[in-house]
């Protein structure tokens, strides 16, 4: 029965991000949304997506903890949302001013609080947890919880796409970060000098790895976003590159 009671989870968590994937520029969508003190009221902590300082990863305050549903177990980061507050003339700014957000972090759910009270990322809650500047700008500070509406965005990214390298002799890894349009990347191969294109698997957020050595070889990447484009950078890394440097690529174009 338990078994059963995960499949049915899992294939229910499938279809709702298919939904939102297949209509991710569609029509507005309810959920709700808080927002976490941090300091200078931007999220600026390692998350679940792996960016580490959000500011280096040129998110920073425009960032926000996605609930269980809207996570979708970490294929979601790098996704951009357009928010805002609506239906709450108390906290609610006027006119419902909206902000883009980078989907950066999991909002972890909370099963000894009620969905209403404090277990606001519980499955199948949708929720938004926001940097405290962010949530500024669409409402009051003094708000615990509102009623929001989010629509899938296209990202406007300066620059191109950062690669990050990470790992050991026969690990290799790397962070991608700065991805324009959808912003959700959905598959990685990496190209060495003396080595055919070799897929990548994603261990967790945007951190993709393989299992081969590729020091002393430049590098080549190619990104595929969930809308299906793909994008070759090559020669991303020159042949010296070390472990813990960033590169640039090539950016999505509208």
């Amino acid at each position: 029965m338990g078994t059963l009671l995960q499949s049915t989870l899992f294939y229910l968590i499938l279809l709702h991000s298919w939904r939102i994937s297949a209509n991710k520029d569609g029509e507005w969508k309810s959920a709700t949304a808080t927002y976490s003190k941090d300091k200078d009221g931007s999220l600026i902590t390692d998350g679940a997506c792996g960016y580490g300082d959000l500011h280096r990863a040129s998110y920073g305050r425009y960032s926000a903890g996605l609930s269980t549903i809207l996570f979708n177990r970490g294929s979601t980061c790098g996704a951009c949302y357009e928010i805002r507050c609506v239906n709450h003339i108390l906290w609610c700014l006027i006119g419902s001013p909206s902000v883009i957000l980078t989907a950066t972090d999991f909002c972890p759910p909370n099963y000894g609080l009620s969905a209403d009270y404090g277990g606001w990322c519980n499955f199948p809650k949708e929720h938004f947890e926001m940097s405290e500047a962010a949530f500024s700008e669409i409402a009051k500070r003094k708000a615990d919880i509102v009623p929001i509406q989010y629509r899938r965005v296209k990202c406007q990214r300066s620059g191109g796409l950062k690669f990050t390298m990470t790992g050991s002799l026969l690990f290799y890894q790397v962070l991608i970060t700065n991805v324009g349009l959808d912003g959700e990347v959905v598959a990685v191969k990496v190209k060495g000098s003396r080595t055919g294109w070799i897929p990548m698997a994603r261990n967790w957020g945007q951190n993709w790895h393989c299992s081969v050595d590729l020091q002393r070889q430049p590098l080549s990447f190619e990104v595929t976003i969930i809308g299906g484009r793909t994008l070759t950078s090559y020669n991303v890394a020159p042949a010296n590159w070390q472990f813990g440097q960033t590169f640039e690529g090539k950016q999505f174009q509208q």
